[in-house]
């Protein structure tokens, strides 16, 4: 498989393709590529048996898309661990190491370097790692735009992007903050958060990627 394919089936798990539709526009978001784009690579994906398609609601990833997208997102995060653990990169610079480093990593590999980093449950951006050949279902959590306005949260995880990791350094958004949300704007403006240290605007598109817990 392509690492292109990988990276779609990738990102479809992690916007939550193993129990839910995923639409187009989520997919177009996470990968910052064209609409027109992404269809053509569902339509391979379908014919693959790696994602099933319901008009107008999206893809779900089939059993063998789940454990071929699983498998790839435990090679990912032990590695985004071992980047930040073991050499200090910093939260936002991992994942494209991790991108290049996935594709080319054996399932033995994988397994010995679990073992080494005593086997971690959660990667730095918040996501589940699963064990060897277990299908991952991360812990469902809402995103920070299904919240309404007034609601205590706490960052939990974030798509595993770079472009979206660089935001968040900037903004100073750190994982398991809390905040309250203070102003959602209308027609897919930015979300504001706040705490008694900080205020932070977040773009609509960011927020949609940001899964939270409410507190």
């Amino acid at each position: 498989m392509t690492p292109n394919r990988e990276d779609y089936l990738k990102l479809i798990l992690e916007l939550g393709g193993d129990t839910q539709k995923v639409n187009n526009k989520q997919i177009v978001s996470g990968l910052d590529v064209s609409p027109a784009s992404v269809s053509e690579m569902l339509t391979k994906l379908v014919k693959e048996d790696l994602v099933k398609h319901t008009p107008y609601q999206g893809v779900q990833l089939t059993e063998k898309g789940l454990r071929s997208a699983s498998s790839l997102v435990r090679k990912h995060r032990l590695w985004e661990v071992f980047l930040v653990e073991k050499l200090h990169y910093t939260f936002n610079d991992v994942h494209e190491e991790a991108e290049v480093l996935e594709h080319v990593t054996s399932d033995n590999l994988a397994n010995r370097s679990d073992a080494f980093l005593d086997y971690p449950t959660f990667c730095p951006h918040g996501g589940k790692i699963p064990l060897f050949h277990e299908d991952l279902h991360e812990v469902k959590r809402k995103t920070l735009i299904e919240y309404p306005v007034g609601t205590r949260i706490k960052i939990s995880r974030v798509i595993d992007e770079k472009d979206l990791l660089d935001y968040l350094v900037s903004l100073d958004l750190s994982m398991q903050e809390e905040f309250t949300i203070t102003e959602i704007a209308p027609y897919e403006g930015p979300v504001t958060l706040e705490n008694q240290h900080k205020k932070i605007v977040l773009g609509y598109k960011a927020a949609s990627t940001i899964f939270v817990e409410k507190i």
